[in-house]
C-alpha cells in the first residue's frame, strides 16, 4: 500500500495519491497533469479513480484532463452537477483499488456534494479518511461559499454538524485525517501547519469537534469570524464544473517570448496587464511604471486570484530567466490562462530602448521619520492582524480590499506602508500606483521589524512579542 501527499504550499493545497497492486487513485488532483502521469508511470500503475471530494472554489483541478490522459473514471459525491461525465457516488458506496478499498462518505456541509474517502486497508480496516474541506486540522471547512438562493450557510453549517458527528466522529480514534488544505487557505480559519493528524488528537484540539458544543454552539462558532472570500472563488468553483483548455495548451501558448514593441502595442490598447513575478528586491529596485507586482516567492497565486478582478484579463509576465512556465503553470491552477507571453530578457529590452523605469522607496522601521507622530501609515494586512496590534495611527486596508478601500484614501497624501513582513506592502502599493496613488514609501520588513524598533513602544497599541510574525511571515 502506497498513501502519498502531493502538498503544493502556495495554494496550502494536498492532492494524494493512493496505490496498491498497480492500481492507483487520485484525490483531488491539482491542474497540471504531468506530475501525476510520470508518478503513474514510475509506478507502472493505471489510474483507475478520480476522487474529487466537491467542487474545490481556491483552485481549477485537473480531473478531466487526467481522466482524458489515463481513462480513469471520476467520482464526485451526491447530488453533483456538471458539463463533463463523472460518476455520481453513493453514500457509503466502496471502490475496490488493488488490495485496498476506498469508501465513499458523503459529509455536506462545506458544499452540498462534498464528501471524504475512507480507506480500508487490505484487512478491512479503517486506515485514513481523506476529509477534502469536511475536517481540517484545527478546522472544519467554511459553510459561507455554496450558499444559493435553497441553502443559507446556516442551513449548511447544520448540515455539517450532522456530518461530523455521523459520518466522521464514530471513527476510530487512530484513523488518520488527510484533509484538502493547511495553513494558509481561505477555505477555513483556523488551520494548523500540520498537514494531517489522527481523528483522536483532533477530537482533543480542534475547537469545532468539542463535544460539549451544540448545534447551535457549533453553527455559531463555524461561522464567527468568517473573512470574505476571495473574489475568484465563486469563478474558480464554476470552472470545476466545465471543460476547461487542455493545460498544456496554456502552458505552451504562455510561453511566447514577447519583444517591447509587442509588448507596447499590448498596453496601448489599454487591455493588458504587465505582472512582475520577480523577488521584492528586483522590483523595489527596478520595474516597469504600471505593473503590477506580486512576486512567485510568496502565495502568488492566491493573490493573483484576489487581485486580478478579470479571471480573463490578457496578462504579459515579467519574470525571472527559466521562471516563466512556473508562472503559467501556477497562474492556470487558478484560472487565468489568457497569458499573452513574457518580455523576453526580463527588463534588458525595455532598458535597451531607454525606456523609463521606475523605484519603490523604502525605509527601515529605525527610520526617524518613523517616528514623526504626523506621517500617515497604511496597513494593508487582514484584519484579524490589525486588531491584535497595529501601529496607533495607522489606516487599515487590508489587501484582499485594497481596490475598493483605496476609493477612501487621498492621492496626493504621502503614505508609509507596511504589512507584517514586506511581501504584500510591496504588492499593494503597485496597485495603490495603478489607481493613481505616488507618493508611498514601503517599510522594510513590515510589522516585524516595527515590533523591533522604538516605534513599536512610542506608536503601537499594544506591545505584544507573540504578533511578530511567527504566524503571519508576509
Amino acid at each position: 500500500m502506497e498513501v502519498q501527499q502531493l502538498y503544493t504550499k502556495c495554494l496550502a493545497e494536498a492532492t494524494y495519491y493512493i496505490q496498491s497492486k498497480g492500481e492507483a487513485v487520485i484525490i483531488d488532483p491539482l491542474r497540471e497533469t504531468e506530475p501525476y502521469l510520470e508518478k503513474l508511470k514510475e509506478d507502472n500503475a493505471t489510474l483507475q479513480f478520480v476522487f474529487l471530494t466537491h467542487f474545490h472554489a481556491d483552485f481549477v483541478s485537473g480531473h478531466v484532463d487526467l481522466a482524458k490522459a489515463t481513462g480513469a473514471t471520476i467520482v464526485y459525491g451526491p447530488s453533483a452537477k456538471a458539463e463533463f461525465d463523472f460518476y455520481e457516488g453513493k453514500d457509503n458506496e466502496e471502490f475496490p483499488v488493488g488490495d485496498l478499498t476506498l469508501k465513499l462518505l458523503h459529509t455536506p456541509g462545506h458544499t452540498l456534494e462534498s464528501s471524504s474517502f475512507l480507506l480500508l486497508d487490505e484487512t478491512g480496516k479503517e486506515h485514513s479518511l481523506f476529509s477534502g474541506d469536511t475536517l481540517f486540522i484545527g478546522d472544519v471547512g467554511r459553510p459561507d461559499l455554496a450558499v444559493s438562493s435553497t441553502v443559507s450557510k446556516e442551513d449548511l453549517a447544520e448540515k455539517l454538524y450532522y456530518s461530523l458527528h455521523e459520518k466522521v466522529l464514530v471513527l476510530p480514534d487512530d484513523v488518520i485525517v488527510y484533509p484538502n488544505h493547511g495553513k494558509g487557505s481561505a477555505c477555513g480559519k483556523n488551520m494548523s501547519a500540520a498537514t494531517f493528524d489522527t481523528l483522536g488528537n483532533q477530537k482533543k484540539v480542534n475547537y469545532a469537534l468539542n463535544s460539549n458544543l451544540s448545534k447551535e454552539d457549533f453553527v455559531a462558532q463555524v461561522l464567527e469570524g468568517l473573512a470574505t472570500p476571495p473574489q475568484y472563488f465563486p469563478k474558480n468553483a464554476k470552472l470545476n464544473t466545465q471543460v476547461n483548455k487542455d493545460v498544456n495548451q496554456v502552458i505552451s501558448e504562455g510561453l511566447f517570448p514577447i519583444t517591447v514593441a509587442q509588448m507596447i502595442n499590448h498596453t496601448s490598447l489599454k487591455y493588458a496587464l504587465i505582472l512582475d513575478v520577480r523577488s521584492i528586491e528586483a522590483f523595489t529596485k527596478e520595474h516597469i511604471p504600471n505593473s503590477m507586482f506580486i512576486g512567485l516567492d510568496g502565495t502568488f497565486a492566491p493573490w493573483a486570484g484576489a487581485l486580478i478582478k478579470e479571471i480573463n484579463q490578457p496578462i504579459i509576465l515579467i519574470a525571472p530567466e527559466g521562471r516563466e512556465k512556473e508562472a503559467i503553470v501556477r497562474l492556470s491552477r487558478i484560472g487565468y490562462d489568457t497569458i499573452l507571453g513574457y518580455l523576453d530578457g526580463e527588463l534588458s529590452q525595455w532598458k535597451e530602448n531607454a525606456f523609463k523605469t521606475e523605484s519603490v522607496p523604502c525605509v527601515t522601521a529605525a527610520s526617524q521619520k518613523l517616528l514623526d507622530e504626523e506621517i500617515s501609515f497604511i496597513d494593508v494586512r487582514r484584519a484579524d492582524e490589525y486588531k491584535e496590534n497595529h501601529v496607533s495611527n495607522a489606516i487599515h486596508v487590508s489587501l484582499q480590499e485594497i481596490h475598493e478601500k483605496a476609493k477612501g484614501l487621498d492621492r496626493d497624501q504621502k503614505y508609509y506602508v507596511y504589512c507584517a513582513g514586506g511581501y504584500r506592502s510591496i504588492i499593494a502599493i503597485s496597485v495603490l500606483r495603478q489607481l493613481g496613488f505616488s507618493n508611498l514609501i514601503n517599510v522594510d520588513g513590515g510589522f516585524a521589524q516595527i515590533l523591533k524598533s522604538s516605534i513599536s513602544l512610542k506608536n503601537c497599541r499594544q506591545n505584544c512579542d507573540s504578533c511578530a510574525c511567527n504566524n503571519h511571515s508576509e
